[in-house]
């Protein structure tokens, strides 16, 4: 009841014809559910995932076209294979790769530019000629003129449906009855604006013949990005049930049905899909107890596509409005403002992805990547910075460095003993106190002995305290070595 109204409108939002999105929502599940490790997901088309698409393909072709409609199949393909392989390598933990900070930069992000990208649907407005959402929304926000006034009321309605069914209850299918409620309008000529027109009748095709296997190449960044990205969503929707009902989960499990869910979907007119938040919260509350179903949902939406020319006289912003409904709980703005109070260097990161992918839209593999390198530009700063505290105390100085003592910083260590031996010409003794460093590696150690070879060249006497015990082994075999490690 969920998965068929919101199919539609997220093949729309990919720039794709609706029927792609039921495609999508029909086998796919199926074979998810075969191997599925939450008991909960729900598999299909998603926001989030539509958007990348969108990104990935408009510039490559124009959307609808039947060029755009195979580098879509060429597209969940390259998902299919990257999410796969990847379960099958047991690479489940690359889906804790994307750095939370970048994640909260990129998600209100893209709900921003999905919203957007609806816009001129929910109010009537022609396709602004622009090539950003947030312009294009701007623009159709400023000119009232150009509003269409049924679409604007069957808009209002939509939200209001939707909205307030969830008010009542979670499991009132208010995305069912608005769109009921909209083809009742079109079909009784009560609208006169924008419809979905045709949706052919009948099973999926089998399209994988149709893929255009020369540009697959092209696609592969964009895929690999999807894969990972778009995996965020069924991982953490799996995580958080799966810590509530104190179950066990499977990442590399997920990958591979998530995976194989992509590969049916270019294998029959689909498009790339991923774990749905919405849906799978529906499912659970539902009362589901096993991965089956989302085969029952697949199979469900399967049996429907002979009739599916029942939701041709479906309004255009009746599927606008469902997505903009849809994302307006992704676009979480409080953990971007309060990031700068806990840590300048990660809202440095979110701020910087959050930027970059409303400014670079529709270019999102772009935003992505942007994100990616500032998350390790400040992991690399991060590390590179060793603060080491000096106090002077009855002729001993004390050395309290902290951070991580490796290559990157350990001359930082050499540096600080000869500016204090400068400033203490009286001291007698040299205490380097390493309770608060995280980590300890080969060079680390090897100059931790240097200095203390210095200071006791020095004549002061030199000792170390407070080793970390995970580097506690390689430390000590350094310090205690009799060869001239140092060259």
């Amino acid at each position: 009841m969920v998965g068929v109204p919101q199919s539609l409108a997220y093949a729309d939002l990919a720039g794709m014809d609706p029927v792609v999105g039921l495609y999508a929502g029909a086998l796919p599940p199926i074979l998810a559910a075969l191997f599925a490790s939450s008991p909960y997901l729900q598999t299909g088309p998603v926001a989030i995932t539509a958007l990348l698409t969108f990104g990935a393909l408009s510039t490559m072709a124009t959307p609808g076209s039947p060029e755009y409609l195979g580098l879509g199949l060429a597209l969940a393909l390259v998902v299919g294979v990257v999410r796969v392989l990847l379960g099958l390598v047991r690479a489940g933990w690359l889906a804790y790769l994307m750095s939370q900070p970048m994640l909260l930069g990129f998600v209100p992000a893209a709900a921003v530019l999905i919203a957007g990208s609806q816009t001129s649907k929910a109010l009537g407005v022609p396709p602004p000629p622009f090539e950003n959402e947030i312009v294009d929304a701007g623009w159709s926000l400023v000119h009232p003129g150009q509003w269409t006034l049924p679409a604007v009321l069957i808009s209002v309605v939509t939200a209001v449906v939707i909205l307030g069914g969830r008010r009542i209850h979670p499991l009132i299918p208010g995305v069912l009855v608005a769109a009921v409620l909209g083809i009742a309008v079109s079909a009784l000529g009560f609208y006169s604006g924008a419809i979905v027109e045709t949706i052919p009748a009948g099973f999926p095709p089998f399209t994988l013949t149709e893929i255009p296997w020369d540009r697959v190449p092209s696609l592969l960044l964009s895929g690999m990005l999807i894969s990972l990205i778009g995996f965020t969503e069924a991982a953490s929707i799996s995580r958080r049930f799966a810590t509530e009902d104190r179950a066990r989960w499977s990442a590399d499990r997920e990958f591979v049905s998530q995976g194989v869910a992509n590969l049916a979907a270019a294998a029959f007119g689909g498009m790339p899909c991923g774990g749905s938040f919405s849906r799978s919260s529906v499912n659970r509350m539902s009362g589901a107890t096993t991965r089956l179903a989302g085969g029952v949902t697949g199979l469900t939406v399967l049996a429907f596509l002979p009739f599916a020319t029942v939701l041709e006289p479906l309004p255009l912003a009746v599927l606008g409005t469902i997505v903009i409904v849809a994302v307006i709980d992704l676009m979480r703005f409080r953990p971007l403002i309060r990031l700068w109070h806990v840590s300048v260097p990660q809202a440095v990161i979110a701020w910087g992805t959050f930027l970059a992918t409303v400014l670079l839209a529709p270019r999102l593999d772009i935003a992505v990547l942007i994100g990616i390198g500032l998350s390790v530009a400040v992991f690399l700063w991060r590390s590179l910075q060793l603060e080491i505290d000096v106090q002077a105390s009855d002729e001993v100085l004390t050395f309290t460095p902290r951070g991580v003592l490796w290559f990157g910083t350990a001359q930082q260590l050499d540096t600080t003993l000869l500016d204090a031996l400068a400033e203490h010409p009286d001291a007698e003794c040299l205490v380097v106190d390493l309770a608060r460093l995280g980590r300890i590696d080969t060079t680390g150690a090897l100059v931790l002995r240097s200095v203390l070879d210095q200071a006791r060249g020095a004549g002061l006497q030199a000792k170390v305290q407070g080793v970390p015990p995970q580097s506690q082994q390689l430390t000590e075999r350094v310090l205690n070595s009799q060869s001239d490690l140092l060259g």
